[in-house]
C-alpha cells in the first residue's frame, strides 16, 4: 500500500472534519443532561418535596427528598408520550405534559424489597381516574397493613391482625385550643407548633385548631393564658363523644353497613393477589371500588347485589393483584386509606429514603433552613 496516499486520505478526512461550534456544544450537553437526568428519575431515584402536613412530625412541609425506585423496584412506562421530567403539566403551566393516545402494559422490574409494614412510601392517588396510573397525584403516607393484613383502629390505636402496631414518634392528633388572646409567634416555635387553624373570634378568647403531639397538649395546659385543651376530629365532633359506633360517612367504605371513623375503624381485610372472597353485600360494599377501577377488569356491573364481569354473573372473585392500607403519621389530618381505600401494587412509586434539604415556609431567609434536618435517614 501506498503510505504516502494512506497519509493523504487521513489529512482529508481530518479536514473534512469541522469542530462542533459553541452552540452544538452546549445542545448536545443539555440533551445528554436531559436523557440522564430522566433515566436515574425513572429507574433508580426521584427528587420529591412535602407540601402538606399530613405525615408531621415525621416529614415537614418544605422537606425535599429523594425517593427510592430500586427498593420496591420500577415501573415500566405505561404512558410513553409525555414530556420528559415532567407530571401531569408542564412548570408553571396548566398545559398537560402528556399525550393518553397510547397506553402501554406496565411492568415492574424486580427490586431488592417488597412493601413493608411502617415503610414510607409514595404512590399515585388510587380515585384520581381522570389521569394515566403513572400520571397521578404523589401522595406519602406510613404502610400501616400489607396485603393479606387484617386492620383495626381502636381509640385512635391501631392494630394488625389483632396486634397493637407501634405509633410513630411525635403522632400528632387535632386539639381545640382555647386561648385568652391571640397566642404569640414565640410561643408556637417554642412547642413547634406549625400546623393550625385559628377559628371565628367569640369575645375575647381565641379557638385554635392545632396538630399537636399529646406531650405538646399537655405542656400547653400549664400555661396561664391557656383556658382550654381538648381532642377534637377532623370534623369537629368532640371525641369523648366518639365512640365506635358514631358513623362518619366520609370514611371508606362509606356505607352505613360499617358505622366507621377515624377512630374507630374496622376490622378491615386488606385484598391479597390469588385470595378468593364470596360475594355478597358486604364484600360489594367494601370491594367494589377494588373489583370496577383496579383489578383490571374491563366490564364490571354490579346491579341488584349481583357483581357481573363481562356480563356473567361471578358468586365469588379473586383478587388479581396486591393491595396496602395506607396512614399519615398526622392521624386527624390526612387524607388517607380510612377516606379512600387501598392502594393497588401497581401504584406503588417508590420508598422514601432520606431527606437532602429541609426550607421552613414560615421562617425569614436567613433562618429559613432546618440544618438538623438534613441527609436524614426518613423512618
Amino acid at each position: 500500500m501506498d503510505i504516502e496516499k494512506l497519509k493523504f486520505w487521513k489529512k482529508k478526512e481530518q479536514a473534512d472534519k469541522k469542530p462542533k461550534s459553541k452552540l452544538r456544544e452546549w445542545v448536545d450537553a443539555v440533551v445528554f443532561a436531559v436523557i440522564a437526568a430522566t433515566i436515574i428519575r425513572w429507574l433508580i431515584m426521584e427528587a420529591f418535596t412535602i407540601p402538606t402536613p399530613s405525615m408531621e412530625k415525621s416529614l415537614l412541609v418544605g422537606d425535599f427528598l429523594f425517593v427510592s425506585k430500586f427498593h420496591y423496584g420500577t415501573r415500566t412506562p405505561k404512558t410513553p408520550l409525555q414530556m420528559p421530567l415532567t407530571h401531569q403539566t408542564i412548570w408553571g403551566t396548566n398545559i398537560p405534559s402528556y399525550l393518553d393516545w397510547i397506553q402501554l402494559p406496565q411492568y415492574r422490574i424486580p427490586g431488592i424489597s417488597s412493601v413493608k409494614r411502617n415503610d414510607v412510601v409514595v404512590f399515585n392517588y388510587p380515585p384520581e381516574h381522570h389521569h394515566p396510573i403513572d400520571l397521578k397525584t404523589n401522595y406519602i403516607k406510613r404502610c400501616m397493613a400489607i396485603a393479606g393484613d387484617s386492620i383495626k383502629i381502636v381509640d385512635r390505636q391501631v392494630y394488625v391482625n389483632s396486634e397493637a402496631v407501634p405509633n410513630p414518634e411525635k403522632m400528632e392528633f387535632s386539639y381545640m385550643v382555647v386561648a385568652n388572646d391571640e397566642i404569640h409567634e414565640r410561643i408556637l416555635r417554642r412547642y413547634d407548633i406549625s400546623d393550625f387553624d385559628i377559628m371565628p373570634r367569640r369575645g375575647n378568647q381565641v379557638t385554635y385548631r392545632m396538630h399537636i403531639t399529646n406531650e405538646v397538649a399537655e405542656e400547653l395546659k400549664t400555661l396561664p393564658f391557656i383556658s382550654q385543651v381538648k381532642i377534637a376530629t377532623i370534623n369537629g365532633v368532640d371525641f369523648n363523644e366518639k365512640t365506635a359506633t358514631t358513623y362518619d360517612p366520609n370514611i371508606f367504605p362509606g356505607s352505613e353497613l360499617f358505622r366507621w371513623n377515624g377512630d374507630f375503624f374496622g376490622p378491615l381485610w386488606v385484598p391479597k393477589k390469588g385470595a378468593t372472597i364470596p360475594i355478597n353485600e358486604r364484600t360489594l360494599a367494601t370491594y367494589r371500588s377494588v373489583i370496577e377501577y383496579y383489578d383490571y377488569n374491563d366490564d364490571v356491573q354490579i346491579t341488584d347485589g349481583k357483581l357481573l364481569i363481562n356480563g356473567q354473573e361471578v358468586k365469588e372473585y379473586t383478587f388479581k393483584q396486591d393491595y396496602y392500607f395506607m396512614m399519615g403519621d398526622n392521624r386527624h389530618n390526612s387524607l388517607d386509606s380510612r377516606y379512600w381505600g387501598f392502594v393497588p401494587e401497581d401504584h406503588i412509586v417508590g420508598k422514601a429514603f432520606f431527606i437532602w434539604l429541609s426550607l421552613d415556609p414560615n421562617r425569614g431567609f436567613l433562618s429559613k433552613i432546618r440544618w438538623s434536618r438534613l441527609l436524614n435517614l426518613i423512618q
